[in-house]
């Protein structure tokens, strides 16, 4: 997953194509290390995206429209001051670097025309994007680069442009088979043995990625001869520009990798597409990947706050549960209070313990019993009553804390189940502001937006039985409480996954009729899926109608009783539950 010089090479033929004598009709600058510049040609303007971020450095046209921050930032104001109306005239990648060199023609503040070069350098954490002037003298950059970050290279205004720091290997495009098979035989790559080949490409050749090397190897037949085949048509397709955008996904989905030529190596572990361009391709693939980290960021504070909360009240539940069991000794203190009340007669002033009758047993068994030598007997029965009663208290209490331990930790698994089903950043937004309501904001991380009330609106997930019953089903607990308490009438059916953290499932009859079986048994599965038992087989769901549904008042959200239900055991299928699914 690198954006490598073939990569670079590939979607420069297309911005060529695209873009040249375009004007800059508008510079932007989203994030810190993004620009955005709008391209007028003809009656079409298009976005060219310059990214210089350090897991994401690329370049291509967008569709996406980001908003900008209220104040321009520096490096944006300069682009403006000189590209605004500037043509640009060439795409330039020196060498077989990831290097692109934007040339504009612009007009200076007096009028005089001549040359601006905006330069893009793709190279991971390295990556930046650097303003010159015709003579190539450094106008300013994204990131500056000083002595004290590099000895090497510095990124100064006013110093004079360098490519990075050469890394001593060999362009691939001018391939030569004599001296290919000459470092083979030094590095040891036989034809019988090449599992160091693909490491071997990318030491010795310039601009190319692991994921391309392998791919290399992977096509050819393991033979030196094999090898520089395949490579040969690989800078063959790059030279000759008839190269393919390829996006490698993996089985749940999720974009893995890219590359300019078809990937083959993954088999049937991965699924290929192929977008009609890089920029298409480059767009789904950041965009997809972006929304899942900027996803992960958004709900760290919240897993962080959720797993401490979850780790505290575990602790807490282990010490009041070694406190409970101590309170049993409350028994003993009653029964040695009782038997010096008994035996009272018998007990001499001052005495340490007493050998004392029990007249409750059968056999008048003798049960030794302690003594303070500095009480009465009468007193010593009041101390042991008064440690009786304070024993039997805190074991009422304590009933009452674990109880509501148990609750919380239960609330709290919860809210972890629906954070690990979100599919959106809204859905994040809507378990902050249920968790907010649920007295947890103060936990949360300072200085982020205030979660907003909830209000009785929801965005349910709504599904549709293969006999035509409407189906909603709760994608938070807030959203569960709603659907439960409000939506549904007391006819309707509810169904929960029995003991275990999960969405409520509302079905609703057709009219006056009772659904079928068929449409019971589909909305225990959704149920099912929708619940920490996704991955489980003959899950208990246990279902009932509404009217037999209660919320205890001051519950927690998503948390109900319900009397009169009865329990089906179903296999969670998500992709049958896919295909019922209605899209909004």
């Amino acid at each position: 997953m690198a954006f490598d010089a073939g990569m670079v090479m590939a979607v420069a033929h297309e911005l060529k194509d695209e873009l040249l004598s375009s004007k800059v009709e508008k510079v932007q600058q989203p994030e810190k290390d993004e620009i955005i510049i709008l391209l007028h040609k003809g009656r079409e303007t298009k976005r060219l995206l310059l990214s210089a971020s350090a897991s994401s450095p690329r370049i291509h046209i967008t569709k996406i429209i980001k908003e900008n921050p209220l104040k321009a930032p520096m490096f944006c104001m300069l682009l403006r001051k000189h590209l605004s109306g500037a043509k640009l005239t060439d795409i330039i990648q020196p060498g077989f670097e990831r290097v692109l060199k934007l040339e504009f023609a612009a007009t200076d503040e007096m009028g005089f025309s001549g040359k601006k070069y905006l330069i893009i350098e793709i190279m991971g954490k390295y990556s930046n994007i650097i303003l010159c002037d015709e003579k190539e003298r450094i106008l300013g950059a994204c990131r500056t680069v000083d002595f004290t970050t590099s000895q090497k290279r510095q990124v100064l205004p006013g110093m004079q442009y360098e490519l990075p720091p050469a890394q001593n290997k060999l362009n691939p495009l001018d391939l030569n088979k004599i001296q290919f098979t000459k470092l083979c035989e030094e590095c040891g790559i036989s034809d019988r043995e090449s599992e160091c080949a693909d490491k071997f490409i990318t030491s010795h050749y310039l601009g190319i990625s692991t994921l391309l090397a392998r791919e290399i190897v992977f096509r050819s037949n393991e033979s030196r001869e094999s090898i520089y085949s395949c490579f040969e048509d690989v800078m063959h397709s790059l030279r000759s520009n008839t190269v393919t955008p390829t996006l490698i996904r993996d089985n749940e989905g999720r974009p893995a990798e890219y590359c300019f030529t078809d990937i083959k190596q993954f088999g049937s572990s991965a699924k290929a597409e192929y977008p009609k361009n890089f920029s298409a391709l480059l767009e789904s693939f950041f965009e997809e990947r972006d929304k899942a980290e900027r996803r992960r960021q958004r709900e760290a504070d919240l897993l962080k706050m959720l797993g401490n909360t979850k780790a505290r009240l575990e602790r807490k539940l282990s010490a009041q549960q070694i406190e409970l069991r101590a309170c049993s000794d409350g028994r003993r203190f009653k029964q040695y209070g009782d038997l010096i009340k008994a035996n009272i007669w018998a007990i001499p002033r001052e005495a340490k313990d007493a050998e004392l009758t029990d007249y409750c047993s059968e056999k008048l068994d003798k049960v030794s019993v302690p003594l303070d030598s500095r009480l009465t007997p009468s007193q010593n029965a009041q101390k042991y009553y008064k440690k009786y009663n304070k024993l039997k208290n805190a074991e009422r209490e304590l009933a009452v804390q674990i109880q509501a331990a148990e609750n919380e930790l239960k609330y709290i698994e919860s809210v972890f189940d629906a954070l690990s089903r979100c599919e959106s950043e809204s859905d994040i937004d809507e378990i902050r502001t249920e968790l907010a309501e649920s007295g947890f904001s103060s936990k949360l991380k300072k200085g982020g937006k205030t979660p907003k009330k909830s209000s009785g609106n929801i965005c349910a997930i709504e599904y549709r039985t293969t006999g035509g019953c409407r189906i909603l089903c709760g994608r938070n607990n807030i959203q569960n409480d709603i659907l439960t308490t409000r939506t549904a009438d007391k006819n309707d059916w509810w169904f929960h996954v029995k003991n275990i953290p999960g969405s409520h499932v509302i079905l609703f009859p057709i009219g006056d009729s009772e659904p079928s079986p068929e449409d019971f048994t589909e909305a225990a599965m959704i149920a099912a899926v929708n619940s920490k038992a996704s991955n489980g087989e003959n899950t208990a769901v246990d279902y009932t109608q509404i009217k037999y549904i209660k919320k205890p008042a001051g519950a927690k959200p998503g948390f109900v009783t319900y009397t009169k239900n009865w329990t089906a055991y179903v296999t969670p299928n998500a992709e049958t539950a896919a295909k019922l699914k209605i899209s909004k």
